[in-house]
């Protein structure tokens, strides 16, 4: 069969394009970047097509030929602006793929409520149109539960460092979570499936205060969680933001999903797909953390939100930069397994408070932070995150660019390349930063002091750690 995959880069979109590949079928992938699926282990075995979802023409010639779609793409993190992205995009997908014997939709479920959130009411509009054009399956899903996924993380992070919480009441309201296991298993037969339209999925309802207490379980943690009836959605998503790798625009729709009930009606599910019985959010847990334990996370939610183009780095006039160099006799395959694992639980190897404490800077701006962490401990792919840095470019063992998403007055790089040179090694390591404006320049040259310590030290701990 052939199918078009949307999303590819997404935390969806990601993992089930292998399962895909494994069953025979020919993949295609709808990215803005082709850099952004470089290094993936299926890359070389799909179709890439290059466009943007508002894009008529380019999504006219992604869909042709094509026999099924899969549209697993949101504009959430386009700012203000995203619903009507959302329907936008929807409409112009689903007029160009009208022909097409099968799209498949995963969208959200949707709480029995007059006040549902802008994001939960954009995903539900999003499969209005498209089954307004299309012959269409969707599935809506509550939280979905995995290793590197935002809903798993958020709870994650607030368990393991909270110990004791002062929740809002809503914590008591009732969720559908599914795990991300499942919900491959129901995109995947969907394929042998007609269009169902509407389908609910997911495991036993659970409450958000019981999913941060069975996590707690599984880690052997002892947590006191007290619901109050204060702190508004708003505020209460503002503190995930600080608190998890999460950032606002995420954390908010994430928030607001849980402030009223949401459970699905899965009889169409047991009806349709009776072969697939979702496990329970314990059980997903407990998956979850094994497969992070032994460093087998395959996507992240975190993978998905880089809205810039991968390659954007451009040495011209006015660009500001720091050149560190040292000689070491190791090859460069060693140089580079040290400077490509650094960040996430590693740490940076020197002046880690500074780093920390920048971390918590940029949180208090409304920027990532610090402790988004990364995917895998040693393996690094283009366009995801390393903690407030995005990969912009990874060559082993030759180079690695990262590109910061922190608050900067600019745009700023941190790049490491490997050189050899006689029977060694010649490790370069480059701070770059175009600044905006006379705040930029004085924000870079107030920095000078503080980074001959840092970059100094920096450089010197990745040669003795290789």
């Amino acid at each position: 069969m052939r199918i078009l995959v949307t999303g590819a880069t997404g935390y969806v979109g990601g993992r089930l394009i292998p399962r895909l590949l494994e069953r025979g079928h020919q993949v295609r992938v709808f990215v803005r970047d082709p850099q952004r699926i470089a290094g993936r282990p299926w890359a070389t075995q799909v179709e890439v097509t290059t466009g943007d979802m508002l894009d008529p023409a380019s999504v006219t010639a992604a869909v042709d030929s094509m026999d099924v779609a899969y549209y697993l793409v949101h504009a959430m993190g386009a700012g203000s602006e995203f619903r009507e992205r959302d329907r936008l995009g929807a409409a112009i997908f689903g007029s160009a793929a009208c022909h097409l014997t099968h799209v498949i939709y995963l969208g959200g479920l949707l709480p029995d409520a007059n006040d549902v959130s802008e994001h939960l009411r954009s995903r539900a509009e999003v499969g209005d149109i498209l089954r307004g054009y299309c012959r269409t399956t969707e599935f809506r899903a509550g939280p979905v539960i995995g290793s590197g996924s935002a809903s798993f993380e958020m709870v994650r992070y607030l368990t393991e460092r909270l110990p004791m919480m002062v929740t809002p009441k809503w914590v008591l309201n009732t969720v559908q979570p599914i795990a991300i296991r499942d919900v491959l298993s129901y995109l995947l037969a969907a394929l042998d499936s007609d269009p169902q339209g509407i389908v609910d999925i997911g495991s036993e309802p659970i409450t958000f205060k019981a999913m941060m207490e069975q996590y707690a379980a599984a880690r052997g943690l002892r947590r006191i969680i007290v619901p109050v009836p204060v702190l508004a959605p708003t505020l209460a998503a503002l503190w995930v933001g600080f608190v998890t790798p999460i950032p606002n625009t995420l954390a908010v729709p994430l928030v607001q999903g849980v402030v009223h009930s949401i459970v699905g009606d899965t009889a169409n599910a047991r009806r349709i797909f009776p072969a697939i019985q979702p496990i329970s959010y314990r059980q997903a847990v407990e998956l979850a953390l094994e497969r992070i334990k032994h460093g087998n996370v395959e996507t992240s939610w975190s993978g998905a939100l880089g809205a810039e183009t991968t390659y954007t780095l451009n040495d011209a006039e006015g660009m500001m930069r720091e050149v560190r160099t040292r000689y070491t006799s190791l090859p460069p395959e060693r140089v580079f397994a040290s400077f490509s694992s650094i960040g996430g639980e590693r740490g940076w190897l020197a002046w880690e408070w500074v780093w920390e404490t920048r971390g918590l800077m940029d949180k208090a701006v409304g920027g990532p932070g610090l402790r988004r962490g990364r995917r895998h401990p040693t393996q690094l792919l283009p366009g995801e995150v390393l903690d407030f840095w995005r990969v912009e470019a990874v060559a082993a063992p030759y180079l690695l660019r990262l590109r910061a998403e922190m608050k900067v007055p600019g745009r700023a790089w941190l790049q490491w390349e490997t050189r050899p040179e006689g029977n060694g090694t010649r490790l370069i390591q480059t701070a770059l930063f175009a600044p905006t404006g006379l705040f930029g320049m004085l924000y870079w040259y107030s920095l000078y002091p503080i980074h001959q310590f840092i970059f100094s030290d920096l450089i010197n701990a990745i040669i003795s750690t290789a």
